[in-house]
């Protein structure tokens, strides 16, 4: 095991001495304080504006040169115009999105301040905040999708701008030009040259507004997952399991590769043992205290959920033990996954022992 086995002992010691599931049990001393609810804040956007230069206009020489000059300045003033729109579409998504943001953080402001000072398990009222806030993360994550949308076509104006350049530049060698074609081709360029560093800079500042709200998105996806957990208890949690936002992987399925069996798990005691000894058995409080509590020692702990059923007397006994036990695991490790922990750190197994009359659900750490 990764903690000390004098550690698990006394938890495991904590958790079992009422004889009975631990949901009433108390992991640590009631003097402790309660759990402080966090403080969410969105991301911060860029904030700058991107305003066009503007294309100085020039007077007609007669030359072919001149002549592609003048198409040019035209394909400039185009360009600048795309940039204008560009802007002008950041600055009302920008804005759309703050306003989504303060509607959302407003929200789970109230369901963290209800359940701060205590409330009713599954409490209809915050149900029916939490189901609003959830489609006012939807709202943000929309803003986030026109975000790329935008920054799409910034990535083709930022192609187009660099080939304009280029031309600009290509065309100063041309032969047949006078004095002033050159001197109106080098206005031309700085003007094109300013251009394509704006263009720039704005796809730039898009692109890190989308990489910080996509992981905001998912991180408060991960945190709705975690206040539902909240709700259905009436208890506030202080933290999510993991700060990493949600895993990448499905909730793990007790029909995936078994990990090891019980026996092979180790000796030390496990960190939590669930009695599932009568129907809807409350344990999920607790086994946030303990889990939690294990993760501040030791941040990069894994888990062994192991479904233990009782020694059948009868092959048909046992059976209906085992698939009784596995559907227990099934629901602890739903409850860890929905507290954020990564589901890639979590590992099932299954053993029957002749100690134990009903089912139960122990938790390792590894």
């Amino acid at each position: 095991m990764a903690l000390k086995t004098t550690h698990a002992a006394a938890l495991c010691a904590v958790l079992l001495a009422g004889g009975c599931s631990f949901a009433e049990d108390t992991l640590f001393p009631t003097s402790a304080p309660a759990p402080q609810a966090e403080v969410g804040a969105p991301p911060m956007l860029g904030s700058s504006s991107f305003e066009a230069p503007g294309v100085t206009n020039g007077v007609a020489t007669g030359t072919f040169v001149g002549h592609k000059v003048t198409g040019l300045r035209s394909d400039l003033t185009q360009l600048q115009g795309m940039l204008s729109r560009h802007n002008q579409s950041l600055q009302a998504i920008r804005t759309d999105t703050v306003q989504d943001s303060q509607r959302f953080h407003g929200t789970i402001a109230a369901i963290n301040a209800r359940l701060q000072v205590g409330t009713t398990p599954g409490n209809p009222i915050l149900n029916q905040q939490w189901n609003a806030s959830q489609g006012e993360l939807d709202r943000i994550n929309e803003d986030v999708l026109k975000m790329t949308r935008l920054a799409n076509e910034v990535t083709n104006s930022s192609a187009l701008a660099a080939y304009l350049l280029e031309s600009v530049r290509a065309a100063r060698q041309l032969s047949g030009a006078v004095d002033e074609d050159h001197r109106q081709l080098r206005i031309l360029e700085d003007e094109t040259n300013r251009t394509v560093v704006l263009v720039e800079r704005l796809l730039t500042e898009l692109s890190d507004d989308i990489n910080r709200q996509q992981a905001y998105v998912a991180n408060e996806r991960q945190n709705l997952n975690m206040l539902a957990v909240a709700i259905k208890n009436g208890q506030l949690y202080s933290s999510a399991l993991s700060g990493r936002g949600p895993s990448a992987m499905a909730p793990m399925s007790y029909d995936a590769p078994m990990g090891a069996p019980r026996a092979a798990v180790g000796s030390d005691a496990p960190l939590v043992t669930i009695r599932f000894d009568r129907p809807n058995v409350s344990y999920e409080s607790a086994l946030y205290t303990a889990v939690k509590s294990a993760m501040d020692r030791r941040p990069g702990a894994s888990f062994d959920v192991v479904a233990v059923s009782p020694a059948g007397s009868t092959p048909g006994g046992a059976a209906l033990g085992q698939s009784s036990a596995r559907r227990n695991a099934e629901q602890v490790v739903r409850s860890l996954t929905q507290m954020g922990l990564p589901a890639s750190r979590i590992r099932v197994s299954q053993s029957a022992s002749a100690s134990t009359q009903t089912g139960e659900v122990q938790v390792f750490v590894r």
